[in-house]
């Protein structure tokens, strides 16, 4: 009789704890079904890009010196910089830069040690291609000015959770001039000098 009873006590504490795990996955679910979508209706629709994104990178190709320093600092040894030496001069010539999309990690440490800032980073992410071949960058590709989101007149720009007002998850319906929930870096900076130029010290 205690055998018995004690298996129904068992089977009672097992459909408990299963009824539980069960209540909890559902709330989760109708947690997710109260939202409201902020699904992005590709091509027709595009985030856009955060600050300091990591894009595509553009190339400027009178201010480079042919210095091979984003050579050097790159982690896989990625752009290639072709050169002559102007025996005249005694100065490096640069006769060609590429760079292949389909190898870099942008990490952008050959923009941020560029002696001449003639590499920058852009907001362009639509890298995809058939053939990887292709995705190889040579200095003229590397020199066309980056696509914007915001300027294209076939495209709804929509801004990402981190542009948005505080507890608004729907880009669709917020107008541009909403506040967003954080602050940028341009704000941050000016308050930053705000409070140095107003500390104990001026």
């Amino acid at each position: 009789m205690f055998g018995f009873l004690q298996k129904v006590g068992d089977y009672t504490k097992d459909a408990v704890s299963a009824a539980s795990y069960i209540t909890q996955g559902l709330s989760v679910t109708f947690d997710h079904l109260s939202r409201r979508p902020i699904t992005v209706q590709y091509p027709y629709e595009k985030l856009i890009p955060s600050e300091r994104y990591r894009g595509r990178i553009h190339f400027e190709f009178d201010k480079c010196i042919a210095c091979e320093v984003c050579v050097r600092v790159c982690p896989i040894n990625l752009p290639v910089v072709d050169w002559t030496m102007n025996k005249q001069t005694k100065k490096k010539e640069l006769s060609n830069y590429s760079i292949d999309f389909g190898v870099c990690i942008f990490c952008g440490n050959c923009v941020e040690y560029c002696p001449t800032n003639c590499l920058s980073m852009t907001e362009e992410y639509e890298l995809a291609a058939f053939d990887r071949h292709s995705l190889n960058f040579d200095n003229v590709a590397l020199g066309r000015l980056p696509t914007s989101v915001t300027s294209d007149p076939a495209v709804v720009p929509l801004r990402e959770l981190a542009y948005l007002p505080k507890g608004e998850l729907d880009p669709h319906v917020v107008p541009a001039t909403s506040p967003r929930a954080g602050k940028l870096p341009e704000q941050v900076l000016a308050e930053l000098k705000a409070e140095s130029n107003g500390g104990p010290g001026s």
